[in-house]
């Protein structure tokens, strides 16, 4: 749909679309007086918050006169895929007034806004779905994972079984070690996002004040991993735990040990491809999985042109046929070389030729599916030796994508 075919006007949000860009917000995402004022928010403080995103992000909103009646942002961001930052786009505050609902008003903001990303050299789109039969039909799939857990205190390990030489300190939400932590983590794990300013400043948006930060150092003040965590009613809830060794690890949870007698419970999210129940003595507790962050391919040439593979396995070419109803320049083959553990789009000819839409393509190369997988749920089609030595050559891991903006 074109814009002379609707009555409306597209144009990009600024600060002087604040009032409107917060309260389309609220309706939409049905954010009560009550949610604002448990979390120590005003009215103000939250129009003074988004500020930087109208600043930042990439905002286009769609007008029926001069009211905003739809709109789509787009954070830029870093994130590290096998080792290879790429320059990516997350896309929130995806809303429409409901009496504007059915007029395509989201397909066509998502578009444009999806055409910027790729002028601007963001190969990879991510969110966090609403719906996620909606964002399918649009070429997003499913990445990653959210692990929640529950522990009660009688199976937290006791302290005598984490015997490390380091220390635990607790630290200012803008501490330098704990903000340092994160991005050593990132540029170390697959999936991970590299937090700038705006990314921070989501992911302190909601927390109250009583939040704590902890940091763990080892015997020479080296810091090595992190929690962030409330106390709240003789419940420990952890926001988030990450470490860079095994070591970290322990003196993290000799730290959560060491508050037995204060707690009654545990309860946190974790964002990576293991099993909480494994590593503690008394395995026996509350796990539940569920899908979280969808992502799709925005420029399949550009991202091919940074993947990279194994670097252990023999040179192949191979042709993907990919079907992409959504971005009209993703809709055709690519032959992409495999060698030394990079990807080359090329114009030699294929040893192997598969072929998916651009949803199983974008699960497929960040890690979430293998293709054998994919090929059992008819979602590629090729021949099995083609799918063995794709499965080869592709690394297989699971994004950790823990940010919600």
């Amino acid at each position: 749909m074109e814009d002379g075919e609707f009555p409306f006007q597209i144009r990009d949000l600024t600060t002087d679309d604040l009032d409107q860009y917060n309260a389309l917000l609220r309706y939409a995402f049905q954010v009560t007086e009550k949610q604002l004022m448990e979390t120590g928010w005003r009215d103000d403080e939250i129009m003074q918050s988004k500020f930087p995103i109208l600043e930042r992000a990439d905002v286009l909103g769609c007008y029926d006169g001069d009211s905003l009646i739809s709109q789509v942002a787009v954070y830029p961001l870093q994130m590290n895929i096998h080792d290879e930052i790429y320059p990516i786009g997350y896309v929130t505050s995806v809303n429409t007034y409901p009496e504007y609902s059915g007029r395509g008003l989201i397909r066509i903001l998502m578009h444009r806004s999806l055409t910027r990303m790729r002028e601007k050299g963001q190969s990879l789109a991510l969110l966090y779905p609403y719906s996620i039969p909606m964002y399918r039909r649009f070429g997003w799939e499913i990445i990653s994972n959210k692990i929640s857990y529950k522990i009660k205190d009688n199976q937290i390990i006791p302290r005598r079984k984490h015997a490390t030489d380091g220390y635990v300190r607790r630290v200012d939400w803008n501490n330098p070690d704990f903000m340092n932590l994160h991005t050593q983590f990132a540029l170390r794990t697959h999936g991970c996002l590299l937090r700038n300013a705006s990314a921070w400043e989501e992911y302190w948006r909601w927390d109250v004040d009583d939040t704590t930060v902890a940091v763990y150092y080892n015997k020479d003040g080296r810091p090595l991993g992190y929690m962030v965590y409330l106390l709240k009613e003789d419940v420990m809830y952890i926001k988030e735990m990450i470490y860079l060794n095994r070591e970290a690890q322990k003196g993290i949870w000799d730290y959560i040990s060491a508050h037995y007698s204060m707690i009654d419970e545990v309860r946190g999210n974790t964002y990576q491809n293991e099993l909480l129940a494994f590593y503690l003595e008394d395995g026996n507790i509350t796990e539940t999985i569920r899908p979280y962050i969808m992502g799709r391919i925005v420029d399949v040439e550009a991202f091919f042109m940074r993947f990279r593979c194994d670097p252990t396995e023999e040179d192949v070419c191979f042709r993907f046929e990919v079907e992409d109803n959504f971005l009209e320049w993703n809709n055709r083959e690519f032959n992409v070389f495999f060698h030394d553990g990079k990807a080359t789009v090329t114009n030699r000819d294929p040893d192997y030729t598969v072929r998916m839409n651009i949803n199983t393509l974008s699960t497929l190369l960040l890690g979430y599916m293998t293709a054998n997988q994919l090929y059992k749920l008819e979602r590629i089609e090729g021949s099995t030796e083609a799918i063995q030595i794709l499965d080869e050559v592709v690394i297989h891991q699971i994004p950790y994508i823990s940010d919600f903006i």
